[in-house]
């Protein structure tokens, strides 16, 4: 027998799927013109959602907001501004004047700890227009010093997704993403296995795209569970000496796997 390693293919797409509920109020939110504070682990789907709503609103978008420099940047391509040879400084309050002239609700996505300058800068935008803050954390010691200002804002909690989303979602990549049609039928273990996390999801159906896994077998989901585990441990270099490695001969007297 062989044992395999499954060969890493190119990312398997994740559609967008439910959040029926979040969608219906974040829209409300914005029709309001409130600030709004959206919360959920890693790999739950925030960004997935400002995307997705971001194809019907009108929203002003920094993907990566832990430097003020990327957060300047991203706003300013947005607007069709020209950073040129200015300074932090000025740059910082032609942007705010160019957000204020907009109008439009600004999302800072990826928002990790704030340093004085970081949390200033928020402040002076939500001074002038709506802000949608989405972290992972809503306490002082995660978030730093913008935490007080987090009162004026509305709490938007992004759960887990429930058994139903995570069949459709698999479904959905089952016919769009080359992973195997069996895997319809471990969608309560996926669900189990991930919590409902989008993020994991991924990763577990990345390795059903890359590899070949016998899904009747309780040893072949170990074995997947085990490819998850490694790909996420060695996401790098390492991992790609790991995958160098996709059929080897088994040694006599090695165990091998289904």
């Amino acid at each position: 027998m062989q044992t395999t390693t499954p060969i890493r293919t190119a990312q398997v797409a994740i559609p967008f799927v439910g959040r029926e509920s979040e969608i219906a109020r974040l829209r409300h939110l914005h029709a309001q013109r409130r600030h709004v504070l959206l919360l959920g682990p890693a790999g739950v789907g925030k960004s997935a959602l400002i995307q997705q709503l971001a194809r019907h609103l009108p929203l002003l978008i920094s993907p990566k907001s832990t430097r003020l420099a990327e957060m300047f940047g991203a706003l300013e391509q947005s607007l069709g501004l020209n950073a040129a040879d200015l300074r932090l400084v000025q740059r910082k309050n032609r942007l705010l004047t160019a957000l204020a002239r907009a109008g439009q609700t600004v999302v800072f996505d990826g928002v990790e700890w704030t340093t004085p300058r970081l949390s200033s800068f928020l402040e002076c935008v939500c001074a002038r227009v709506p802000v949608w803050i989405a972290t992972r954390s809503e306490h002082s010691w995660d978030i730093g010093h913008f935490w007080p200002e987090l009162t004026r804002f509305e709490r938007v909690e992004m759960r887990p997704l429930p058994p139903p989303e995570t069949r459709a979602l698999v479904g959905a990549v089952i016919q769009r993403s080359g992973v195997p049609p069996e895997t319809a039928g471990i969608v309560a273990w996926l669900q189990r296995r991930s919590a409902g996390n989008p993020g994991m999801l991924r990763a577990f159906l990345q390795e059903l795209a890359a590899g070949r896994y016998d899904l009747r077998s309780r040893a072949a989901l170990r074995r997947l569970e085990l490819d998850r585990r490694i790909h996420e441990v060695f996401p790098g270099e390492a991992g790609n000496a790991l995958e160098r490695r996709i059929v080897e001969p088994a040694k006599p007297g090695c165990r091998t796997a289904d």
